[in-house]
């Protein structure tokens, strides 16, 4: 089946028509099939105490209204009504890792793409996005301001980046960093491979998902979960520019790339989890709308399987 929907390249790109067709894109499709406030992007509890329900298996025990469980011998928890003006951050990733696709686009484009997406759903009255790109030089902060202006201006940010031939990118320090300018609660979205180890970053983001809604986008070419029977393959390491040759026609090399890279990805959600943050996967071989409105779909679908709210 083809593939309907591909990101915009950036590579070689008019940084504008690239921001212009991510306009149209978002704006006539995505934000068409999620019509509704940012809470259907990833719900919020905001700040302002409303309802009470009982506890059901996965609530969070730090809402557990304890006068209200006395009363009732039944554990409840306090539901809050979600701010109609949020604060997003979104961390971008700009390691050169992210320049490399065998699929449809290359998950740099697929990044800048997904961060725009975030930026378009998010953006209403009174809402203010910021952004931090985190690259091997350094962290290139942009701070928080409201507007269709300022949105383009960020998006330009990211799709203007310079490129880095080789090294790596401190995202644990980039976590750390956002946790000192995202002050206010509210949407934290990072957007990245997430190559690193992932006990150098695990932590900076348990931390922030103490105070904040996060979700992470984890982007994934299909060559980092298989390797195709092509002869010998030659690989550059992005790290260390480093060169290397397999010889993918060997069996046993393909399964043991395979079983390794299934061990990293499985690593990866388990930090992400561990920080109780949401996490969405996005392929270059797959229609990358489509998945985006699967995860809203099913975060929806959670929300609607709640037990029934009573009020006390």
């Amino acid at each position: 089946m083809a593939v309907a929907n591909v990101p915009p390249r950036v590579s070689h790109s008019d940084p504008t028509e690239v921001l212009r067709r991510l306009d149209l894109v978002v704006r006539r499709r995505l934000d068409g099939l999620l019509h509704g406030e940012y809470m259907g992007l990833v719900p919020g509890h905001g700040t302002e105490q409303g309802e009470t329900r009982l506890y059901s298996p996965g609530d969070d025990v730090r809402r557990i209204d304890w006068n209200v469980t006395a009363r009732m011998t039944d554990p409840h928890v306090r539901e809050t009504i979600a701010d109609r003006e949020l604060e997003c951050w979104v961390l971008a990733d700009d390691s050169p890792s992210l320049d490399f696709g065998t699929a449809l686009c290359e998950k740099r484009d697929l990044a800048v793409s997904a961060a725009a997406a975030v930026g378009f759903l998010t953006h209403r009255t009174g809402n203010r996005l910021g952004a931090i790109l985190a690259g091997p030089t350094g962290h290139q902060i942009v701070p928080a301001r409201g507007g269709k202006d300022h949105l383009m201006a960020v998006l330009h940010r990211l799709v203007s980046a310079a490129r880095h031939p080789t090294g790596t990118t401190d995202l644990g320090g980039a976590l750390d960093k956002l946790g000192g300018v995202a002050r206010r609660r509210g949407l934290i979205v990072v957007v990245s491979d997430f190559l690193e180890d992932p006990e150098q970053w695990r932590q900076p983001l348990a931390r922030l998902g103490v105070r904040h809604e996060v979700l992470c986008i984890e982007i994934v070419d299909p060559r980092e979960v298989e390797l195709p029977s092509v002869g010998v393959l030659s690989l550059v390491d992005p790290r260390s520019g480093e060169l290397f040759e397999i010889q993918t026609a060997n069996p046993k090399i393909r399964e043991r790339y395979a079983a390794a890279a299934a061990a990293q990805r499985g690593a990866i959600a388990d930090a992400i989890r561990a920080g109780g943050s949401d996490h969405l996967q996005l392929r270059t071989d797959r229609d990358w709308l489509l998945d985006i409105v699967r995860f809203v779909s099913q975060r929806r679908e959670r929300t609607r399987d709640i037990a029934p709210r009573t009020t006390a």
